[in-house]
């Protein structure tokens, strides 16, 4: 008995002890969290804004204390903090130019195009712009390829080969399994049913599906031959023959690429561009200091404003507390910005690919009431899809 009541005293003391152990590295990193997330980031001289793109790309994205347990397995970057900090980079005289470091990149084309037309936009300040990588995925080289002096590693590589769209077909393996699927179905080109029913595409979904890859490589072609001053049959051509393994060379030699340099090369690069001699300390910022930089540009002091109201995720009916747009907090969100007086306009940005048609109509009625007093422009990030569409329309 005395046995059983030492062993059970000792658990319970042990589970107590970890127990306020991991309270106190709890408290402890939250309280870090809230420091870090506070404090301004002070620019000093001669800095380079060091954009490391290697994750996930959202329309807006707020860590947590839980992201620290993940940072160095997985990043993730608001698309919001990216545009922003270019900005930044750009109005900011300490900053001297832009080091893009792309790597395994997770972005839709349509927040990769508005990265691209921000760093443009970042060149006409002078400053410099140096994109390096070790292996450039396509996404990672078509941002790349608007920067003044394109750098690959010399056993690195360089993925172009065109887009493509696959889909998987579960029909033959739920009739083996013995489920029989009932869908109601509307609509000639509405095909997300179909790995459920068919076992090829039909043709109205190839025709789309076609339709929107022949368009999204046309704007990445375009882009990118004139960043490169390559000509869009020649880029054509090149995708072909699928540049993914070649030799570093071929690169520079085909014009995708301009040199060859190893990291501790291309930081080296960075010093003499940035006015530093060797044996100075290169000055950089991370995304995550840039977006505690105070930005330059002077707040407005009228109180009339242009309110920017994000609307993204999946549309649920109201019901749901999960991720996304909830339709009756959006409707009421909308409502408020309807009679503010001080709200002059409204620009509702929009990233959903749908969802409850019921949610939908709710926030379709929302913007066509605000409409009829203010004006509201959509602004369309990567989807704006069957409901996202719906509640932009009225716009």
């Amino acid at each position: 008995m005395k046995e059983f009541l030492r062993s059970t005293l000792a658990t319970i003391t042990g589970v107590l002890i970890c127990g306020f152990i991991f309270i106190i590295l709890g408290v402890t990193m939250l309280a870090g969290f809230v420091a870090s997330s506070e404090s301004e980031t002070i620019v000093m001289p001669n800095s380079v804004f060091t954009l490391e793109l290697k994750g996930t790309v959202q329309e807006r994205y707020q860590p947590s204390p839980v992201d620290q347990f993940f940072e160095d397995q997985i990043s993730t970057y608001g698309l919001e903090d990216i545009l922003n900090s270019i900005q930044k980079a750009k109005e900011d005289e300490q900053i001297k130019g832009i080091y893009l470091h792309t790597g395994a990149l997770a972005c839709s084309t349509a927040s990769l195009q508005a990265i691209h037309r921000a760093l443009a936009d970042f060149k006409q300040s002078g400053k410099f712009l140096i994109a390096y990588a070790d292996m450039y995925t396509q996404g990672g080289y078509y941002l790349a390829s608007v920067a003044d002096k394109v750098i690959v590693n010399p056993v690195g590589s360089l993925s172009w080969h065109g887009l493509a769209s696959e889909t998987m077909f579960l029909k033959d393996f739920l009739a083996k399994i013995g489920v029989k699927m009932q869908i109601f179905r509307v609509g000639t080109y509405k095909s997300a049913v179909e790995p459920m029913t068919n076992t090829e595409m039909s043709p109205a979904n190839r025709e789309q599906t076609q339709a929107f890859l022949e368009s999204t490589w046309k704007s990445i072609v375009s882009d990118v031959a004139a960043s490169r001053n390559i000509s869009v049959d020649s880029l054509n051509l090149l995708a072909d023959q699928n540049m993914d393994l070649r030799p570093a060379e071929d690169y520079v030699r085909c014009g995708l690429a301009d040199t060859l340099m190893y990291k501790d090369e291309v930081l080296s690069y960075l010093k003499s561009l940035a006015g530093l001699t060797e044996e100075d300390n290169l000055q950089t910022l991370s995304l995550d200091e840039m977006t505690r930089v105070k930005s330059v540009t002077p707040k407005s002091k009228t109180r009339d404003v242009v309110a920017v109201y994000y609307a993204y995720g999946e549309i649920d009916n109201g019901s749901s507390y999960d991720e996304g747009i909830n339709s009756e907090k959006v409707a009421k969100d909308l409502r408020d910005l309807r009679k503010d007086k001080n709200v002059k306009a409204v620009v509702l940005r929009v990233n959903s690919p749908g969802g409850s048609a019921y949610g939908s109509e709710q926030i379709w009625r929302e913007v066509t009431l605000l409409k009829a007093e203010k004006p509201v422009v959509v602004s369309m990030g990567d989807y704006a899809a069957s409901g996202g569409y719906y509640i932009s329309c009225a716009a």
